[in-house]
């Protein structure tokens, strides 16, 4: 029996990657007023997809087939946006952006956590015999 399944590596990647995106905002609004300063995002939510993989089982012949595939761990990459300039001294931060991006961050990882907690609550619920 597989105690960890792909959904908890999934949901352990999608966390690892939006704590890296907290960094980044976190850099970002930090160096808001850092000349030069070109700001940085995490790109992943398209790994998201691809990292979550599970296979609903029919329980019932007229339940309908629901499968999503994965292609394993999740990837991000942190780029740095170059070509634009928000600010006299070169800097490109938009402080209103990343205190949005900030916001949508942490209810996303917080939905994780609830997940997770979810997750690690069947398995306690299993191990004390369904009591």
């Amino acid at each position: 029996m597989q105690l960890f399944n792909s959904t908890m590596n999934a949901l352990e990647s999608a966390l690892n990657a939006t704590a890296a995106r907290q960094d980044v905002i976190s850099d970002n609004i930090a160096n808001v007023d850092t000349p030069h300063y070109k700001s940085k995002q995490v790109i992943f939510k398209h790994e998201l997809s691809k990292a979550i993989a599970f296979e609903a089982k029919k329980t019932n012949s007229k339940h309908l087939n629901f499968k999503h595939s994965s292609e394993g761990p999740m990837d991000y990459s942190i780029k740095t946006k170059n070509h634009t300039t928000m600010n006299n001294n070169g800097n490109n931060v938009d402080i209103d952006r990343e205190m949005a991006l900030l916001a949508e961050n942490q209810i996303l990882y917080n939905a994780l956590i609830d997940r997770l907690n979810g997750k690690f609550n069947t398995l306690k619920t299993v191990a004390r015999g369904g009591k």
